[in-house]
């Protein structure tokens, strides 16, 4: 950085600092606060993949469901809701809409109704893990950002603004006290 030694240049660097001083306590906050909700949605992530692991293994079973009806379900509308976390923007998965397609009464086995059931849970699993995932990935971004700039502010830019600062009023004292000093000495010369 280059250093304009006069007084101008002095307040702005000084404005500069109160700024960064009066903003790191909020970033610190805000990266403590994704730090927790990035905590919160790992173990979302994790309690979901399990969930979807001890299903899959309960569908085993109806994978004959796939080979006789492979167009049984579809999703017809997925309903989103935008919520915000300290500033980001995460999704939350609100409600789907399944078609389903009714097998003929008389061709319809007994497990093909539990097995619906079955794969509109796997495939609202899937989902919500999915969006999961997306969520967890843009916190952990903002969480990093929000790092790097706390960081930044706390043990680049602060450090080097104080020093600035003393260097600029150190200046801006000796440029006063010299001044003075030929005042003094001008007076002198008048007086004698």
């Amino acid at each position: 950085m280059r250093y304009q030694f006069n007084k101008t240049f002095f307040l702005r660097l000084e404005k500069d600092l109160n700024l960064r001083l009066k903003a790191l306590p909020i970033l610190k906050a805000k990266e403590n606060a994704l730090r927790q909700e990035v905590k919160k949605a790992q173990h979302k992530l994790a309690a979901l993949e399990e969930e979807l692991t001890l299903l899959d293994q309960s569908i085993d079973r109806f994978v004959e469901l796939w080979a006789e009806y492979p167009d049984l379900i579809s999703i017809s509308k997925v309903g989103l809701k935008e919520s915000s976390i300290a500033g980001i923007r995460i999704l939350d998965l609100q409600e789907i809409k399944f078609q389903i397609v009714k097998a003929g009464l008389f061709h319809q086995r007994p497990w093909v109704i539990e097995g619906t059931e079955l794969l509109k849970k796997r495939l609202e699993l899937v989902l919500e893990k999915n969006l999961w995932q997306k969520n967890l990935a843009l916190l952990e971004k903002a969480r990093r950002t929000t790092t790097q700039k706390a960081n930044l502010y706390e043990k680049v830019q602060v450090p080097q603004l104080r020093l600035a600062l003393r260097r600029i009023k150190g200046y801006l004292e000796d440029v006063e006290n010299l001044s003075r000093a030929a005042q003094k000495i001008v007076k002198k010369r008048r007086n004698a």
